[in-house]
């Protein structure tokens, strides 16, 4: 079971998303996906709001956020063991993002 965070986390998201993640750590794999922007820059985001902890991927020409259908960001993408996905285009508040997770670990 996977919850991907589609996203390229605004610094004011990373708190409850980092917390939720830690969470549930080993039940629901969390996976930052930043696009469009430079690598360095991208390296430095995640140094300076402490989520090297989670998978980190690049996606420098969006083509996995087209794949999701997301055109904008924040959005998350949940998907479950069947390969059933939701995305969420926007920001998703911590007690749906904990429902979500727990939906995904169960």
């Amino acid at each position: 079971m996977v919850l991907g965070a589609v996203v390229h986390i605004c610094r004011a998201e990373v708190p409850d998303v980092a917390e939720v993640a830690h969470e549930f750590e080993g039940r629901v794999a969390f996976v930052g996906i930043a696009g469009r922007g430079e690598v360095p820059e991208m390296r430095r985001f995640v140094d300076d709001t402490n989520i090297g902890f989670f998978l980190q991927v690049v996606d420098t020409d969006g083509a996995l956020w087209v794949s999701f259908g997301v055109t904008s960001q924040p959005a998350f993408a949940f998907i479950r063991a069947d390969g059933n996905v939701e995305v969420v285009r926007g920001s998703v508040p911590r007690p749906e993002l904990e429902a979500k997770a727990a939906e995904l670990a169960a």
